[in-house]
């Protein structure tokens, strides 16, 4: 099966998912870092009616920055080593 069958088989005639198919889920934020969705949200968007998707949709913008923070990295390393 070619890329673009694989992609057309995602597609619907309704609000379609935000999945960008890089799933993770962030282990502190509990959100996918692809699409910012819920568990719970990713599962039941299938059920979930047009409102309730657009609802999400419009929240996740907000979501993405709960992803930007850094936990540590190189600086809170070298921070540690001061204490």
């Amino acid at each position: 099966m070619s890329e673009a069958s694989k992609d057309r088989i995602w597609s619907r005639n309704e609000i379609e998912s935000p999945c960008v198919k890089i799933c993770v889920v962030h282990p502190e934020a509990r959100i996918c870092t692809g699409c910012h969705r819920t568990i719970d949200e990713i599962t039941g968007w299938t059920r979930m009616s047009a409102e309730e998707r657009r609802a999400v949709m419009d929240d996740l913008p907000s979501r993405a920055g709960l992803l930007r923070q850094r936990r540590g990295g190189r600086a809170a390393r070298l921070g540690r080593r001061n204490e």
